[in-house]
């Protein structure tokens, strides 16, 4: 990297080797295809100084051009944080999102919220109660915003490259984290977002998804609106029945009243829209063994039996969705498949009564 001049040592340390490294290395995993849209949305470098590179050079080259025109508008660790996140959100799906819900406390009244006030808060929070760590912004849709952490400890840098993120949209009780390597830390978060949107306390939902999208349409319940992209006037009659034409008309009947039936039942349970995006369901089961019978080995078991069930797909609900119209399943499926959207939880534990 080329020094600074010498009247202007403080701003020169803003851009030392390990800002340096970090720019070069999120700026690297920035997909070629992607580059100029990010760069542009960043908007840090000006429309000049892109024209400047050459972007049908090697990829390497092109970094280290762009990582010295950083250096030449003095970039710090901040706007270095904001293009991470702005990357991040390219390419949310390829963190798990998990989901927590706030509530008031009894009698609270509810107050003008003011996001610059959350930030400022949220950021007190978090540096009193640890030395080391990062906390960044950036405004996004719907009034929200998103918040990258990097944490360090007591005796060491925040690490900027396994940041936590926190979406969290204002005047609402849920906020989104991407899953941490430092639960100690969850404890302080919780409390962060507790205190700055003036809620009283938090809970972690049976909730988790890649599709932040998705998870956010479902406990916002908006998955009929947002989710709706195709025509859904078409009557069942005029839907194709797939009915061999040569076939006992008694028969033929017969199919096409069930099949209306079932397809009747999907939609009364699912809606005629996409449905949100989830990749699994799973189940605890916890039950004490019953029998008729006398003695055998489970008879006197204390301990109740337990198992594990997870429903596993690229497009679970669409999956499920699917089953009953294409006869691999009975309709209707069982409200413990069905209620996953209703519920908003794909964790259940099911236990006796």
């Amino acid at each position: 990297m080329r020094r600074e001049p010498a009247g202007d040592v403080g701003r020169a340390k803003e851009m030392d080797e390990t800002l340096a490294e970090f720019f070069r290395r999120t700026i690297l995993k920035i997909p070629m295809t992607e580059m100029m849209t990010v760069l542009k949305t960043w908007n840090f470098l000006s429309e000049n100084q892109l024209q400047t590179v050459n972007f049908r050079q090697r990829k390497e080259s092109i970094v280290q051009d762009l990582v010295l025109l950083c250096e030449e508008n003095r970039a710090s660790l901040n706007d270095a944080a904001l293009l991470d996140i702005i990357y991040t959100q390219f390419h949310r799906h390829q963190k798990i999102w998990d989901v927590f819900q706030m509530s008031k406390g009894p009698g609270d009244d509810i107050d003008l919220f003011d996001m610059e006030q959350f930030k400022s808060s949220f950021k007190k929070i978090l540096q009193r109660a640890l030395k080391n760590v990062t906390v960044s912004f950036r405004d996004a849709e719907e009034n929200s915003v998103w918040i990258r952490i990097a944490w360090g400890t007591q005796y060491k840098k925040p690490n900027q490259y396994k940041p936590a993120y926190v979406v969290y949209y204002s005047q609402t009780p849920y906020a989104f984290t991407s899953s941490s390597q430092l639960k100690s830390n969850l404890p302080l978060l919780g409390q962060a977002l507790t205190v700055a949107s003036k809620h009283h306390q938090i809970v972690k939902m049976d909730l988790r998804s890649r599709y932040l999208d998705s998870l956010k349409a479902i406990v916002f319940k908006q998955y009929n609106q947002s989710f709706e992209t195709h025509n859904s006037t078409t009557s069942l009659q005029e839907r194709s029945l797939g009915l061999d034409i040569n076939m006992d008309s008694r028969i033929i009947h017969e199919n096409k009243v069930e099949k209306e039936r079932v397809q009747k039942v999907t939609q009364e349970i699912f809606g005629d829209y996409p449905q949100p995006r989830l990749e699994f369901a799973q189940y605890k089961l916890e039950t004490k063994f019953k029998s008729d019978l006398n003695g055998g080995i489970l008879a006197e078991r204390e301990e109740p039996l337990r198992c594990l069930v997870k429903f596993s797909s690229p497009h679970l609900l669409e999956a499920l969705k699917s089953l009953a119209p294409a006869g691999i399943a009975d309709a209707p499926l069982s409200p413990l498949l069905t209620c996953i959207p209703n519920k908003r939880k794909n964790y259940f534990k099911i236990r006796d009564k």
